[in-house]
């Protein structure tokens, strides 16, 4: 028997960072406290990566959180918890 709450899928999130940003440390501790599944991606170190997240955003500064595809530019705790279905306090 499964409770309503295990068989629901975490989106898929990734975390575009650099290793100098104190915004990326925040927003990755964040989820981790939250219990959030991510990957990070170091556009310092991942040019392609780089040129892929300004492509797909414009946007040149991290960090940017990707959520099921959808991006949110820097640390945007409101919206990176309507997205993923977490509960403001």
């Amino acid at each position: 028997m499964t409770t309503p709450d295990s068989t629901k899928r975490q989106p898929k999130v990734l975390v575009f960072t650099t290793p100098t940003c104190p915004w990326c440390v925040r927003v990755k501790r964040y989820l981790t406290e939250q219990k959030i599944t991510f990957r990070e991606v170091d556009v310092s170190r991942d040019q392609a990566a780089a040129r892929d997240l300004v492509r797909r955003t414009g946007q040149m500064g991290v960090p940017v959180v990707e959520i099921d595809g959808r991006p949110v530019i820097g640390f945007d705790k409101p919206r990176i918890d309507r997205m993923l279905g977490l509960s403001s306090h």
